[in-house]
C-alpha cells in the first residue's frame, strides 16, 4: 500500500493510545476515519457516506459505501442513492427507504490519498486529545484556577493552564485591568464552549461568579453553612454589591465576610483590584428591608412596593447617594433585588401629595358650586 502501511498502523494504535492518554477505540475510530477519507479521495467522491473498519490483528481494512434505496426510473445522485431494481440485485429483502451498504476490500491508496490519511490522523488526534484534557475540566466547572497569560490578543486573553489553553474575552475580563504575557493570574473556568473549530475552554475574570468564589476562599463559614451567599450585582472593575446572610442567630454576616480589621474583604479586593469597591449587605426576605440595604450607603426614608417596582424616597441630600455616580449605585441594587428601582425627593414626594389633596378640593368646591347654581336657577 503506497505510502500507507496499515499492518503497521494497527500495531501502533495501542503505542499511541497510551502516549495520548486516550482510550484504544479512540485511536481506532480515527484510524478507520482517514482510510474511509483516503479510500474516497481514490475512488469516490465527497457525497459518499464511507466508513472503514480496520482489523488490529492482521491490518485488513474494508471500506463500505451507504446508499438509500430510491423508486426506479426517477432521477438519483449515485453517490448517496440506489434505485429499487439494482439494490434487491444484491439485497433480496431491499425496499424503498432502505440503506444498503456495499462492501469493498481496501487494496492500495495512491501518493495523494494516502497523504490525505496522514493528515486526518493528525488532525483527528489532536482533536481527541484536546476533547480529553477539556472533559477532565468538566469536573472544574465553576472553580477558579491558576494560569499563566501565554498572548495578549485585542479581543481576548489566551491562558495556559497546563494541560491545555483557555480563552479570557474581552467581555469576561475586567475593565482596566491590563495582562502581560507570563504573568500568573487566577481564574473562573465559565464553560467549554463546543463548535466547529473544535472545544474550547471559556475562562473569567469579570463574571459575579469569579467575586463569590474568591469569598468562599477565604470564608471558611461558607461551607459549614453559618453563612450564605444570596445574591452579587457586579459591574467588574467598577463595583460589587453581595448580600449576604446567616443562618446561627447572633453571627454578623457582614462582619464574617469583611473578616478583623477587613482582611477577608481586603483580600478579595487585592485580587480583583482596588479599584473595584465592595459592598456587603445583609439580605432579607423582606423587600422593602432588601432594597434598604441594598441602596446602601444612602439613607432611605421610605420604600413603596408595587409588584416588582419600588419607588425609594430619600432626603435631598442622600439623592446623589442613593442613585451613585452614573447610577452606579441603584443600577447593581435594582440587579442585586431583582426591582425596578425609582429614586424620588421626599419633598417632591410631599408635594406632589399636597397637590393632589388641593385639586381635590378645589374640584369639590368646584362641584359644591355648581350644584348651588343648578339649586338656584331651579327656584
Amino acid at each position: 500500500m503506497e505510502n500507507l502501511d496499515l499492518k503497521q498502523m494497527s500495531a501502533m494504535i495501542d503505542i499511541i493510545a497510551e502516549e495520548k492518554g486516550l482510550p484504544k477505540e479512540t485511536v481506532l475510530g480515527v484510524v478507520e476515519q482517514a482510510i474511509a477519507a483516503a479510500w474516497r479521495k481514490d475512488n469516490g467522491d465527497r457525497d459518499m457516506n464511507v466508513r472503514a473498519t480496520l482489523n488490529t490483528n492482521t491490518g485488513a481494512a474494508d471500506v463500505y459505501i451507504a446508499r438509500e434505496v430510491v423508486e426506479d426510473g426517477l432521477a438519483y445522485n449515485p453517490s448517496v442513492e440506489i434505485p429499487l431494481s439494482e439494490a434487491t440485485k444484491t439485497n433480496k429483502k431491499a425496499k424503498l427507504g432502505d440503506i444498503i451498504e456495499e462492501s469493498h476490500q481496501v487494496v492500495s491508496f495512491g501518493r495523494v490519498a494516502a497523504q490525505t490519511a496522514k493528515q486526518v490522523v493528525i488532525q483527528r488526534l489532536r482533536e481527541a486529545e484536546s476533547e480529553a484534557v477539556l472533559n477532565e475540566y468538566e469536573d472544574k466547572l465553576s472553580s477558579i484556577v491558576t494560569g499563566t497569560v501565554s498572548r495578549v490578543e485585542p479581543r481576548l486573553v489566551r491562558i495556559d493552564l497546563g494541560r491545555t489553553n483557555g480563552i479570557m474575552p474581552r467581555s469576561e475580563q475586567i475593565d482596566g485591568e491590563f495582562y502581560t504575557v507570563g504573568s500568573r493570574i487566577k481564574v473562573y473556568i465559565k464553560k467549554i464552549e463546543r463548535g466547529e473549530r473544535g472545544a474550547q475552554l471559556i475562562l473569567s475574570r469579570g463574571c459575579p461568579e469569579f467575586v463569590e468564589c474568591l469569598f468562599r476562599q477565604e470564608v471558611p463559614e461558607i461551607e459549614n453553612g453559618t453563612v450564605e451567599i444570596k445574591g452579587i450585582a457586579r459591574e467588574a472593575g467598577r463595583r460589587t454589591k453581595i448580600a449576604v446572610v446567616s443562618s446561627v442567630p447572633g453571627v454578623d454576616p457582614v462582619g464574617t465576610f469583611v473578616g478583623g480589621r477587613g482582611v477577608r474583604v481586603q483580600a478579595v479586593m487585592n485580587e480583583i483590584g482596588e479599584k473595584e469597591k465592595i459592598d456587603i449587605v445583609t439580605w432579607s426576605d423582606n423587600p422593602s428591608e432588601y432594597i434598604r440595604e441594598a441602596l446602601s450607603p444612602a439613607e432611605i426614608n421610605k420604600v413603596e412596593i408595587d409588584g416588582k417596582k419600588a419607588k425609594v424616597l430619600v432626603s435631598e441630600d442622600q439623592q446623589s447617594i442613593a442613585i451613585g455616580k452614573q447610577g452606579q449605585n441603584v443600577r447593581l441594587a435594582s440587579k442585586l433585588t431583582g426591582y425596578d428601582i425609582d429614586i424620588e425627593l421626599v419633598k417632591a414626594a410631599a408635594k406632589k401629595k399636597k397637590k393632589n389633596v388641593e385639586d381635590s378640593l378645589l374640584s369639590a368646591l368646584e362641584e359644591s358650586s355648581e350644584e348651588s347654581d343648578e339649586a338656584s336657577s331651579e327656584e
